[in-house]
């Protein structure tokens, strides 16, 4: 007899390998799916009735010295269970006092989450002023760049016509269609829309009409639905919508950035703007992009990646941007066109944590380090 110790990425595609009864592999599927979840403001009350459920069960609930005596009349705490012993949870808790019945409503959000295959999202800047310069095309090179963009395995091409660095100013949004409408009705003019999928960087309402009725789809929103007017464009063409989080703007995004609780911001962020766009119509897909580099320092952003799937109890597809950004340099100091080593190790990270849309400039190097994580990901344990 010989122990291997396995890591298991599609836990369904195992069994079956092993042979397990049908029957028992979705049950066995959910009791090798640990998850490990903090609660913040938990009631003592309701920390002590939740440790000794957990426990019942087999899972275990992390909590502060002196909660059994009610020392504080609210802790924070970490849940440890599998998907089996959460779906326990969210019924056994209904009944219970101290606000377990809402947090059982919650926990429902984290069972069973939704998985989306990885898409490559290349971007293409038809403005001056972009952080990265080999991002920028003019109409007349546009055709041949985006052409080269799908055949490199983007999915999805994002064009932008204003820059978001940090410190960049607005321009107006004649200005902002006057750039951006060549290429797009070079899009529209090839049907090049049948090829990929196209989406537009902007909050222009007027811009985005323009381009949603030339072929466009996605609705690339730094603001995270902040203008009303984008939501009734976005709803009226059926489009799916990226929200994007955002502390201020351009112009002071990157002075000195505070947050109290960063994830928990962000978390609330989503929350209200995801009720705002179903509001106002917008049935399609949501996008949630955490928005490294807005309006974020260092540490914010290596907590927002490594808190990632967090963001997941949404069930909607998250995409990561950190493609060449500063946060590269604040690690090792390169210049922006070496950071494409550091760029693809964000990603692929990302991706593990939940991420399945990667919005980025190298196309062809991430399509090829996708594909090699995918095969690493999905290679059989038996």
């Amino acid at each position: 007899m010989k122990l291997q110790k396995i890591n298991i990425n599609d836990k369904k595609k195992v069994f079956e390998a092993l042979g397990c009864d049908k029957g028992g592999i979705s049950i066995l599927s959910k009791k090798s799916s640990l998850q490990t979840i903090l609660i913040k403001n938990l009631h003592v009350g309701a920390a002590n009735i939740l440790k000794q459920d957990a426990l019942s069960i087999g899972a275990d609930l992390a909590v502060p010295t002196g909660v059994i005596v009610a020392k504080e009349k609210y802790v924070d705490a970490i849940l440890i269970a599998t998907n089996k012993h959460l779906e326990i949870l969210s019924r056994k808790e209904l009944s219970q006092p101290f606000g377990l019945k809402e947090f059982a409503k919650e926990l429902k959000a984290f069972i069973n989450l939704k998985k989306y295959p990885t898409k490559i999202m290349g971007v293409l800047n038809a403005n001056e002023d972009s952080f990265f310069k080999d991002s920028r095309f003019s109409q007349k090179d546009a055709q041949e760049r985006i052409i080269k963009l799908i055949e490199d395995g983007a999915s999805i091409v994002d064009i932008g016509a204003v820059s978001s660095r940090p410190g960049s100013t607005p321009v107006s949004w004649q200005e902002e269609l006057q750039r951006a409408k060549p290429i797009i009705d070079t899009i529209y003019e090839n049907n090049l829309y049948e090829k990929a999928r196209f989406s537009l960087d902007s909050y222009e309402p007027k811009v985005l009409e323009y381009a949603l009725d030339k072929g466009f789809s996605i609705v690339n929103d730094i603001t995270g639905l902040a203008n009303n007017e984008v939501c009734k464009v976005a709803a009226k063409y059926n489009a799916e919508v990226v929200i994007m989080h955002m502390q201020k703007d351009p112009t002071v995004m990157q002075e000195n950035p505070v947050y109290e609780d960063l994830i928990q911001e962000i978390d609330d962020f989503f929350q209200e703007r995801i009720v705002k766009a179903k509001d106002f119509g917008i049935k399609n897909n949501i996008i949630l992009d955490v928005g490294i580099g807005f309006g974020k320092t260092l540490t914010h952003n290596l907590q927002l990646l490594k808190n990632l799937e967090h963001f997941k109890h949404f069930n909607c597809e998250l995409l990561i941007g950190a493609s060449r950004k500063s946060m590269i340099d604040k690690i090792i100091p390169t210049p922006t066109e070496e950071r494409l080593p550091g760029t693809l190790a964000i990603h692929l990270e990302s991706i593990n944590y939940g991420a399945s849309i990667i919005r980025c400039h190298d196309v062809k190097e991430h399509f090829q380090a996708l594909k090699v994580q995918e095969a690493i990901n999905t290679q059989e344990i038996l």
